[in-house]
């Protein structure tokens, strides 16, 4: 989408936590005794190696392509902070605030119940078109960690009817069968082109939304609905301003070219890998 200034960036997410009740203070504050100040919500992180995971975990949110840790899972370039705006603290872009108290949840796609872990390595096979880290990981676990730093104090309503936290982005009153490429072609060199590029493949302000390096066809905003609803809500990134019809045009564009092909069991580790025991061992 069209770059916006960071300065507004910066007062939607002081607006959007102030509406949450997070009390705001300067930088140079100091933090609680015992506790690590942190940038990304002015709330302390927890000491000890707690907190240092904890910020790992948004590390590895930012960087998710680049990270040495990550990198080896990830197989475009997008970083879960692509989708997650604001490393997850976007009150309504696939918001991490609050994710937690949801699990574990049933996930319909999956058939089973899902853990909030299970769910984080699920999105490195789809929406990073990469392979699924191990259960228990070092990546698992810090991402895991983080989310759930992002719940703290929040009630648990564990969701019986799919994985989404309580800021899930809700659905348009329109279907894709008004959507128009045509019309979207028009909107995406408008309005998107200038991070995206217009052949789609991405800048230093905006990742790839098709080809290559973009995400497969297994992950949700591959759905011209899916990506719809979350253009809705999160493009521009400083001022959400699509109307739906607007946002099902530029997703059915989006949608109409190539992307990678989803294939499970191309995107899984052996089976031997697919879990890890993280503790100290005799």
């Amino acid at each position: 989408m069209k770059k916006r200034s960071p300065l507004s960036l910066g007062g939607l997410l002081c607006s959007a936590l102030l509406g949450l009740g997070y009390t705001l203070t300067p930088a140079t504050a100091p933090p609680e005794t015992g506790q690590v100040a942190d940038s990304s919500l002015d709330r302390p992180l927890p000491s000890g190696p707690l907190g240092e995971v904890i910020r790992l975990g948004r590390d590895l949110v930012a960087e998710t392509a680049t990270h040495p840790l990550t990198a080896p899972f990830s197989g475009n370039d997008l970083n879960c902070t692509s989708c997650h705006l604001q490393n997850g603290t976007h009150e309504t872009a696939a918001s991490f605030l609050g994710v937690a108290t949801a699990y574990p949840a049933w996930s319909p796609r999956e058939q089973r119940v899902l853990t909030l872990e299970d769910r984080i390595l699920n999105c490195f096979m789809r929406s990073c078109n990469g392979t699924r880290p191990p259960l228990g990981s070092q990546v698992s676990v810090a991402i895991a960690a983080y989310i759930t730093w992002l719940s703290s104090d929040q009630a648990i309503q564990m969701n019986a009817t799919g994985p989404h936290g309580p800021r899930a982005i809700p659905s348009l009153t329109l279907g894709e069968s008004v959507a128009d490429a045509a019309s979207g072609a028009t909107l995406y060199a408008e309005k998107c082109a200038d991070c995206h590029k217009i052949d789609g493949q991405g800048t230093a302000d905006g990742p790839p939304v098709w080809g290559p390096r973009s995400f497969n066809t297994g992950a949700g905003l591959s759905k011209v609905t899916g990506l719809a609803k979350w253009l809705k809500v999160a493009m521009p990134p400083d001022q959400a301003d699509l109307s739906e019809q607007e946002a099902l045009d530029i997703a059915a564009f989006v949608n109409s070219h190539d992307r990678p092909k989803f294939e499970l069991f191309e995107h899984l580790p052996p089976a031997d890998q697919m879990g890890q025991y993280n503790g100290i061992q005799p």
